[in-house]
C-alpha cells in the first residue's frame, strides 16, 4: 500500500533468490505507473495478484482491483485481521473472512521474542507482562502532558540510541491523534527542535526534516525533506524523489517524527515509541493498541499515562462497527421454497 512496504517486501524476495519479483503498490498498479500494465482489453496483464496488508483495502480500491483482473486470474488477499481497518469506507477483508465464500489459510505463528508475545496477547484481548531481558519492551510512566512530551523526546534522542543502539532516524513515535498537548503536532514540534532545529523557511520545513506526505486522502508516505526551490518542496520518500508544489505543502505535508497509528499501518521500524497521554484514554481500542505496538521490530517504549484504560481497551474495546452492502452481497443465496 506504500513504497516502504513495497521496497521491504521486494528486498525479502531478492534475498530468497526468487528471480525477478513483480512488486508494486496498489495505487501504482491501478494507475499503470507500476506493475505489468494492462492488456488489449484493459485488464491487468497478470495471472496471479497477491495483495499484502489487505485490511487496508477500502471498498472502492477493492472493487477497482477485482474489476481489473482478467478472466481466469487468481486473487490472493493476505493480511492481519487484527490491525486498524482502511482509511476509506468498508471492511472488505473482515467481511470476506466472515462470509467464508472463498478458501482461507490462517497462520498462527507470532513474531518471535517478547514483542511477538506482547502483540499476540493484545490480539487475543489480553495485555500481558512479558519478560524483556534485552529491553525489548520498556514502560515509561508519566503524570501529565508536559512530562509525556519531555520523556518522548528524551527516549528518541538519547535513551533508545544509547541503550538499544537504534539511531533517532530509525525510531518512530506513534500517538493517538494530531491535536492536543501530546498529539503529533506538539510532539513533532518538540522533536524538530531537538533533532533538526531550523527556521522552517519553506512552509515550516527545513532540509533533513522527517515528514509524512499525504498525496491523497487516507494515504501517507513517510520520508525526508531534501531541499526547497521554485518548483516546491523536494522530498525523498522510500528512495523516490517527490516534488510537492508550494501551494499544496500546507495541505499534504506534515512533520513525521510522530505519526498516528492509522498513518503507521503497513510500516515497521527498528524502534517505536508509543505515547499514551492521559487524555487519550477514550481513543484507545484493541485494534489501535495492536497496530501501534506491532510496528516495532526490535524495541518498543510505551510512554504510559492512561493507567488502567490501556488493559481495559485491550480487553473490552473492539473495532468500531462499519456497515456496507458487502456482507449482504456475499451472503449465500437461499432458493425460495416451491409452492
Amino acid at each position: 500500500h506504500g513504497p516502504a512496504g513495497r521496497n521491504s517486501f521486494a528486498a525479502l524476495l531478492e534475498a530468497s533468490d526468487s528471480g525477478e519479483p513483480g512488486v508494486a503498490t496498489v495505487t501504482g498498479l491501478l494507475s499503470g505507473a507500476e506493475g505489468p500494465g494492462r492488456d488489449a482489453e484493459g485488464a491487468l496483464a497478470l495471472d496471479l495478484l497477491v495483495v499484502l496488508d489487505a485490511p487496508q483495502l477500502d471498498v472502492e480500491a477493492a472493487a477497482l482491483l477485482t474489476e481489473s483482473l482478467p478472466d481466469g486470474a487468481r486473487l490472493v488477499l493476505a493480511g492481519d485481521p487484527g490491525v486498524l481497518w482502511s482509511a476509506g469506507p468498508g471492511r472488505v477483508f473482515a467481511d470476506l473472512l466472515a462470509a467464508r465464500v472463498c478458501p482461507q489459510v490462517a497462520s498462527r505463528r507470532p513474531d518471535p521474542g517478547p514483542l511477538g508475545e506482547l502483540v499476540s496477547g493484545i490480539g487475543a484481548g489480553e495485555l500481558i507482562a512479558v519478560e524483556a531481558p534485552g529491553k525489548e519492551v520498556v514502560i515509561v510512566p508519566v503524570r501529565d502532558a508536559g512530562e509525556a512530551v519531555h520523556r518522548t523526546v528524551q527516549l528518541v534522542a538519547d535513551s533508545v540510541p544509547r541503550a538499544i543502539g537504534v539511531p533517532a532516524e530509525e525510531t518512530q513515535v506513534i500517538t493517538p491523534g494530531h491535536g492536543g498537548a501530546v498529539g503529533t503536532r506538539a510532539l513533532n514540534a518538540a522533536l524538530k527542535e531537538r533533532l533538526n532545529p531550523g527556521p522552517g523557511r519553506f512552509g515550516g520545513f527545513d532540509p533533513g526534516d522527517r515528514i509524512a506526505h499525504s498525496p491523497a486522502p487516507g494515504r501517507t508516505v513517510t520520508g525526508r525533506v531534501v531541499r526547497a526551490d521554485a518548483e516546491g518542496l523536494h522530498l525523498s520518500c522510500a528512495g523516490e524523489a517527490v516534488v510537492v508544489p508550494k501551494e499544496r505543502v500546507e495541505r499534504t505535508v506534515r512533520h513525521g517524527w510522530a505519526l498516528t497509528a492509522h498513518q503507521a499501518v503497513g510500516c515497521r521500524w527498528p524502534a517505536v515509541v508509543v505515547v499514551l497521554p492521559g487524555d487519550a484514554a477514550g481513543l484507545l481500542s484493541r485494534p489501535w493498541v495492536y497496530t501501534a505496538f506491532g510496528r516495532a521490530d526490535r524495541h518498543l517504549s510505551v510512554v504510559h499515562g492512561v493507567e488502567q484504560a490501556l488493559p481495559r481497551a485491550v480487553a473490552e474495546v473492539p473495532a468500531k462497527p462499519r456497515t456496507t452492502r458487502l456482507p449482504v452481497l456475499l451472503a449465500p443465496q437461499v432458493p425460495a421454497a416451491d409452492g
